[in-house]
């Protein structure tokens, strides 16, 4: 499973990072990036999930 960020739509709002740490990271602007290669830890799928379904720019891509 891996997520990724498109940056064209990501807006800044910081629920990815804010409710995914382990995930997600803000650049110096605020911008969601995420970690390494996006590849999810196991035992993390869910909080990746959540990370998706909570963005309210829909900036956030999992592939299962």
């Amino acid at each position: 499973m891996r997520v990724s960020v498109d940056p064209k739509l990501c807006m800044g709002h910081g629920l990815c990072y804010g409710s995914a740490p382990q995930l997600f990271v803000d650049d110096e602007q605020g911008y969601s990036h995420v970690i390494g290669d996006g590849t999810v830890p196991d035992g993390e799928e869910e909080a990746a999930r959540h990370a998706v379904a909570n963005c309210p720019e829909g900036a956030i891509t999992l592939v299962e």
